[in-house]
This record gives structure tokens, C-alpha cells and sequence, in this order.
């Protein structure tokens, strides 16, 4: 079995210790993510692991021939080759066993030694079983299946690489890590430059990659559908969770709690501490108590908490008033040359709603908030805002506009009303910035950077009416919560477009769902009255209704070249989609029985230590195994509810019945 082990490896930067004697087991059918807070030094273990940066001590085992593939979160850019030839380049290291076994083939023909020939004839067939196993001589079949698969239209084959954004150019890196079959795959932040559709065949790809995985990633969707454990970077240590993203915060939660407790207990004791110190030190006669008193706040172990699981709760100021209805479209329609993405579109949002606006790329979701915002005034129909509505709008290149020489706290307070003045550094920390980073110049700002300071501008004036083009990009899980809860607590109106499956449901209200126009169809918009929760249950019911009773209209779509009926693609994605779901919950139950068996068995022994007349007869020692015991108690009880409600979830997915 391929594998990739780590011991007691460590790293340091300067003075700041990254890893601090970590260790990591990765094999064959893992399914692991990494979390932590930003710069906690998760894609730099990605690194090590991948072996493109050097530990500083620690042990690498690696079983031979284990084939590692690495995805960073950025910066790669493909030139001078078709899209095509450059998929085509994640099958290079097969051509290099072809030729090795053409030379092969060619000693075979002038060895006469029969030892030798057996020999060269294994090694001969090794080389050739290998390159079948790869997909060699179905590369052009599987090169189309996976870009497919990630958005790419099969007219995409033919064009130059360098024509392709930066968000494409990831995907292009992603298929090619995906079409080399590797052991190991790392993937760091796969899932940042996706639509929904390409994070859903992501993930049922995964569901069959029978290769070891370890993820980075801020879609808590993705990371609940895709992994059973978790291990999570605090402080340069690192310690394992089992179970998917939500089983470990729900018992990060629980731990952090305690932490609470004792951090402020500790807080207490050093307090008195340093008043006792103070009032001591400076008389002789006590002046050796206060020196004892120094060197034991020096010794002490200081709790600090997790800047990630921190409960951050920021308040915008509150919308003007809004009318009963916010805005009206009226015939809306939009070209670009002859491709048509917006016809007729007709649709009144009251105040208070959440609209999310969803649909394949090209539909017309980005195009559709520039009309609503007013950055693009060239449209058919009418956009009539309801009196008194105020509009903001964060559009995915605000970032471009910032360009300011202020520091980021400066640029900010410059920005804020008075009244939240004191409340800035806590708003900086939630979208990420932290320490030091509140000093930088604006102007030297990462993108990604930029784009977060451009969101906390907008959130910072009265407005009534939110249009939010992917406000989730570049925010880390726990700032996707502090934004979502600020949403939901906002008195306005918004519309957005995201593509975090997780936070669409937890905050929309209605859902609009777009689909393009080309040769055969005309432009279609849906107005859903439910969430996107909502909308994914009614669309898959339609896919499984009864075609004779005219419920649904037929639809068509391409994959692959070829014309296939559209509710027999969605009836099939749900189903795969589904049965990833009802697998990734067995296992889970399985390992959770093991752990309770473990875990009992553990308490037994203990439970016979008790009885032993040397161990109950002596107070100490039975208090101290009596401790033990509590513990165990306490992590069986822990693990058994995690069980009962993994146990219900499972019968849950078991009682949903299959699309037919």
C-alpha cells in the first residue's frame, strides 16, 4: 500500500516555530483535510509533504514508488500550448516507462540467456501493466472526461492556454494533478476558483479515487462530503479528529469551551499573582517569597485560544428605512455580439429578502448584478428601485480600485463612521486582518487581500440594498461565519451570487436560477420561493416527476460531444451524489463503533485496576485511576452521541429515496 509518513518533524521561520514535532500518516484511501487559522502554517506542511520544502528535523518515510501530486492555491500559469496539449503533459511520466520499455524489448531481442530474458520479460510486462493501469491508451477519452467535468466546453480543447483567466488557469492545473493518478494527492484550496457544478463532480471523483487525499479547503460542504478525519494545525502542533469538518467542530467546540475556562482561571492566578509581586518585592523580608512568585509566572505554561474558533460578533450600521418593495425588472435583456444570456427578464423583490441568483457559468449571474448595481447601464427593460433604496455593490473585481498609500487601518477609519470607530480592529481581525497586517499599505496588498478590505468598505455605509458578487472568496471558514451571521442580521435587502454551497442555503430566501441561451435554446430565468436548499429539492423532484403529465419540459445538454437528456444527467448526479453521502456516513459509523469498542475496553482494564485491593486501599493511587476512569467515561459518552447522530443521519439519507 502507498504511503507517506511523517515523525516528529519540525520547522521554524526566524524565531516563529511553524511545525513543532508533527506527525502525519497518509496512505491509500485516506480522505484528510488540514485546518487551522490563516497562516497557521497549513500550506506550508502541504509543502513538506510534497517534498518542495525541507523540514528542519524529523523523519520522511515514504514507501517506494509512491507517486505524490501537489495542487498550490495559486500562481500557476500555462503557455504555449493548446488546453489539450497541456492535459496531454500530465501523462509524460508514462510515455518515459513506454520508451523504458521499448529498450527493453530491444535487449530482449539480442539476449539469447534464458535467466536474463525471464528477468527483462517481468520487468517488461511490470512497465506495460503500469501504463494500461494509468488510463495511457484512454487519455483522450479520460483528458475530456475530467475538463468536462471542471467546466471546460469541448470547443476549450483547441484554444492557446495563455487565452484562459487566472481562475481557469487553476483549473487547468487541478485536472492535470487529477489526470496524473497519484498516490498521494494534495490539493490546497481546490475548490476556490469552482462553480457548484464543478464542485460536485469534484467531489464524486474523489468518492473514487482510490489514492490517499489531504485537503485545504473553506467550502465546510465540500470538506462534510469529502473527508473522515481532520487534523488540525494550532500553534505548530498538530492533532487528529475523526470524522468529517462539522463532527470536528462540534468537538473543537467542546474543548474550546474548556480551554475558555481554564484560560480565564489562569488569567485570575496571574493577576493575583502580579499583585501579590507588586506589593511584595520591594521589602526585604518578603523579597524571596516575590522572587519565587517571578520565576513561577516565568515557568507557567501560558493557554492562549484559537484566533479561528474566536466568537467574533461585528455590527454594521443599521439600513435606512426601506420601502415594501425594494426593486422591480421589467423585460431585462442583455447581448453580448450574438450570444444572447439575458431575455425578458420580468421579477419583483420585496425588502427583507435574500435572493440568491444561481446557474451554470455563462448564465448570466455576474452580468445580471452589474444591471441591478447600475455598473452597466447598456441592457434592455427597466431597473426601478423602490424610493429610498440605497444600493451597495461588491463586484469580484472591486479589488482593482484599491490603490490607496494609507495603511489598512487608516484607509478603514477613514472610511467608518464615528460610532464604530472603537469597533474597527475587531471588523479588520474578522476579514483576516490580523497584527501587523493592519499597518501595510493598501496599495501592496495581495489580491485576495484587497478584495476583503473592499467588502469591509462597502459593509461599513447605511445601505438597504446588498448586491454581493462571491463575498465569500478569500475568507476563511470562521470569517465565512462572522459575515454570514452579520447577513442574517441585517434589516435589508440582498442579492448575491456565491458558490459556497453552505452559506447559499444558510442565508437566501428565493432563489433565481439562470440558464444561457445558445443555437437550440432560448435564455431562461426560474423564480424559486424557497432557499437554495428549496430549489435543489423542487429541481430534482421535477427530474424524477412523470414526463406524460406535462409537469416537467424536457431539456437537453451536451456532455462529451453528445446530446443526453438532461433530468437523466441531473436524476444521475444526485443519485452518485447521494450514495458518496450514504458511504462517506457508514464509514464514519464503523470507525466510531471502533473507537467506542477501544475506548470501552480501555475502561474495563481500569475498572479491574480499580478492584485491586493495593490500588483502592491506597487514596492516591485510587484517585488517580479514578480520574482515568472519568475520562474514559467521558470520551465514550462523547463519541456514543457522536454515533446516535451520525445513526440518524444515515437512516435519514437510507429513507431518501433515489432519483428513477
Amino acid at each position: 500500500m502507498a504511503f507517506v509518513q511523517f515523525s516528529k518533524v519540525s520547522l521554524a521561520f526566524g524565531d516563529r516555530d511553524i511545525l513543532k514535532n508533527v506527525s502525519l500518516h497518509l496512505a491509500s484511501g485516506s480522505r484528510a483535510c488540514l485546518a487551522g487559522a490563516n497562516g497557521s502554517g497549513k500550506s506550508t506542511l502541504m509543502k513538506v509533504i510534497a517534498g518542495k520544502l525541507s523540514a528542519d528535523s524529523g523523519e520522511r518515510a515514504l514507501q517506494k514508488g509512491t507517486h505524490i501530486s501537489y495542487l498550490p492555491q495559486s500562481g500557476i500559469v500555462h503557455k504555449g500550448k493548446s488546453l489539450r496539449d497541456e492535459a496531454e503533459t500530465a501523462f509524460a511520466p508514462m510515455r518515459a516507462l513506454l520508451a523504458e520499455a521499448d529498450l527493453i524489448a530491444g535487449q530482449l531481442e539480442s539476449i539469447k540467456n534464458d535467466k536474463s530474458s525471464a528477468a527483462l520479460l517481468e520487468e517488461h510486462h511490470r512497465l506495460q501493466e503500469q501504463v494500461e493501469l494509468s488510463g495511457y491508451y484512454r487519455r483522450e477519452a479520460v483528458i475530456s472526461s475530467v475538463l468536462t467535468g471542471l467546466g471546460f466546453s469541448p470547443a476549450d480543447l483547441d484554444r492557446d492556454t495563455d487565452e484562459f483567466s487566472g481562475g481557469w488557469q487553476m483549473r487547468i492545473a487541478l485536472a492535470k494533478v487529477l489526470l496524473e493518478q497519484p498516490d498521494i494527492l494534495l490539493l490546497d484550496e481546490p475548490t476556490n476558483y469552482l462553480d457548484i457544478e464543478a464542485r460536485a463532480w469534484l467531489e464524486n471523483w474523489l468518492d473514487k479515487f482510490p489514492g490517499g487525499c489531504l485537503l485545504v479547503s473553506h467550502d465546510r460542504y465540500f470538506l462534510d462530503v469529502t473527508v473522515n478525519e481532520v487534523y488540525e494545525i494550532f500553534q505548530g502542533n498538530l492533532k487528529r479528529y475523526a470524522g468529517n469538518y462539522s463532527a470536528y467542530e462540534k468537538t473543537r467546540q467542546a474543548e474550546l469551551e474548556t480551554l475558555v475556562k481554564r484560560y480565564a482561571e489562569q488569567q485570575e492566578e496571574i493577576a493575583k499573582t502580579e499583585a501579590l509581586i507588586r506589593r511584595f518585592r520591594y521589602k526585604a523580608s518578603k523579597a524571596a517569597f516575590a522572587q519565587d512568585l517571578i520565576k513561577r509566572l516565568d515557568r507557567m505554561e501560558r493557554i492562549e485560544i484559537p484566533e479561528n474558533l474566536k466568537k467574533i460578533n461585528i455590527h454594521f450600521p443599521p439600513p435606512p428605512h426601506s420601502p415594501r418593495v425594494a426593486l422591480t425588472l421589467t423585460g431585462i435583456g442583455k447581448s453580448y455580439g450574438t450570444r444572447r444570456v439575458l431575455s425578458g427578464l420580468d421579477m419583483t423583490l420585496d425588502s427583507g429578502e435574500r435572493l440568491v441568483v444561481t446557474g451554470p457559468n455563462g448564465a448570466g449571474k455576474t452580468t445580471l448584478l452589474r444591471l441591478l448595481s447600475g455598473s452597466d447601464t447598456d441592457f434592455e427593460g427597466s431597473v426601478i428601485y423602490g424610493q429610498g433604496v440605497n444600493a451597495g455593490y461588491f463586484s469580484q473585481d472591486a479589488a482593482e480600485a484599491l490603490q490607496s498609500s494609507e495603511q489598512v487601518l487608516e484607509f478603514i477609519e477613514a472610511q467608518a463612521p464615528t460610532v464604530l470607530i472603537p469597533k474597527i480592529r475587531d471588523m479588520l481581525g474578522a476579514f483576516l486582518f490580523r497584527g501587523d497586517d493592519v499597518y501595510k499599505p493598501v496599495s501592496v496588498l495581495s489580491g485576495g487581500e484587497k478584495s476583503r478590505l473592499a467588502l469591509l468598505c462597502m459593509l461599513l455605509k447605511p445601505m438597504n440594498l446588498l448586491i454581493l458578487d462571491e463575498p465569500t472568496n478569500h475568507l476563511d471558514l470562521h470569517s465565512k461565519d462572522i459575515l454570514l451571521d452579520t447577513l442574517l442580521r441585517f434589516k435589508g435587502t440582498i442579492i448575491f451570487v456565491s458558490h459556497d454551497r453552505a452559506f447559499m442555503e444558510a442565508l437566501s430566501t428565493k432563489t433565481l436560477e439562470l440558464s444561457a441561451g445558445d443555437g437550440s435554446k432560448s435564455c431562461q430565468a426560474r423564480l424559486f420561493y424557497g432557499n437554495y436548499s428549496y430549489y435543489l429539492e423542487k429541481t430534482i423532484a421535477e427530474t424524477t416527476a412523470d414526463d406524460t403529465a406535462g409537469d416537467v419540459i424536457k431539456k437537453s445538454v451536451t456532455v462529451n460531444g453528445t446530446v443526453k437528456d438532461k433530468k437523466a444527467v441531473d436524476q444521475r448526479m444526485y443519485n452518485k451524489q447521494r450514495q458518496t453521502m450514504i458511504r462517506r456516513l457508514e464509514r464514519q459509523e464503523t470507525q466510531l463503533l471502533a473507537a467506542i469498542e477501544e475506548l470501552e475496553s480501555k475502561k474495563n482494564h481500569y475498572e479491574k485496576e480499580l478492584a485491586r485491593p493495593e490500588v483502592y486501599a491506597n487514596g492516591e493511587k485510587a484517585k488517580a485511576v479514578k480520574q482515568i476512569l472519568d475520562e474514559f467515561t467521558a470520551a465514550i459518552a462523547e463519541k456514543t452521541a457522536q454515533w446516535e447522530d451520525l445513526t440518524a443521519e444515515l437512516q435519514s439519507s437510507l429513507s431518501t429515496k433515489p432519483a428513477m
